[in-house]
């Protein structure tokens, strides 16, 4: 299929892409869902995240990390399955693993164990040895709340431990973390991550509409957004586009003269 160009559309980086990345979110596809979801896409996605300890158990994971390599899709394993290892006491044995099977990227989070930061960071500078790491800030507890001071200092110290992003928390639900419980924007810890890495190194959480639509707005068409639905990463690329009603207003900036 030929692509049309008669309309005047924001710029977009090209892949292999270090802004304006869209990580998606694998809660268990198959092999051939995979494969269906990356001959549709693939030109939009960038890091395809193992979620929930996918991988752990996936007896189709071999499969689905050759077709991510042949599709230019950076594979990552999420921050949980290695918080649980680190707790058990077998975090090398985790990132040992992950090597030997092909995993191109981990994800550093202390969402779930009771880690501290200089432990996370510890934990982030072994994995960096052999991976490209991104970083997560936040907690998957709506109850536990970092304050702007703290957002902004955890991210600093992140990318300085050698993260190559950080990825703010929001959960599946987008209800926690950056955003509130009821998925409204917390804009204040947005700015003070921010602040804490650059907007170029922040990967934000984003699973709804309204929450992707609000980041293109504030950020431009190559914001980093993550934990998108499979599904739904065409329809992510027409918000970045200014194609739906959420953002259409990008367009007008692009007319001709």
């Amino acid at each position: 299929m030929t692509i049309p160009t008669f309309l005047s559309l924001p710029e977009r980086s090209a892949k292999p892409r270090t802004v304006g990345l869209t990580h998606v979110l694998d809660k268990g596809l198959t092999v051939e869902s995979t494969r269906s979801a990356l001959a549709a896409a693939a030109a939009y996605m960038d890091v395809w995240k193992f979620g929930w300890g996918t991988a752990y158990v996936d007896i189709g994971l071999p499969e689905k990390l050759d077709l991510l390599r042949e599709h230019g899709v950076r594979s990552c394993l999420g921050g949980t399955l290695l918080e649980i290892a680190w707790v058990q006491g077998r975090a090398q044995d985790c990132l040992d693993w992950a090597a030997a099977v092909g995993v191109d990227s981990v994800e550093v989070s202390r969402g779930v164990a009771p880690m501290s930061v200089d432990d996370k960071h510890s934990l982030l500078r072994l994995a960096a040895e052999r991976f490209v790491v991104l970083s997560e800030v936040g907690s998957k507890d709506p109850d536990e709340v970092l304050t702007v001071e703290q957002w902004a200092d955890e991210v600093a110290g992140d990318v300085a431990a050698g993260a190559r992003w950080v990825i703010t928390e929001g959960r599946e639900s987008g209800t926690v973390g950056i955003y509130r419980e009821d998925g409204s924007i917390r804009e204040e810890v947005v700015s003070a991550a921010v602040q804490g890495g650059g907007v170029d190194k922040i990967l934000f959480e984003a699973p709804r509409k309204d929450q992707q639509a609000w980041l293109v707005r504030a950020f431009g068409p190559d914001v980093n957004l993550a934990n998108i639905p499979v599904e739904e990463v065409v329809a992510l690329e027409t918000l970045r586009l200014g194609l739906r009603a959420d953002t259409c207003d990008l367009t007008r900036q692009w007319q001709p003269a």
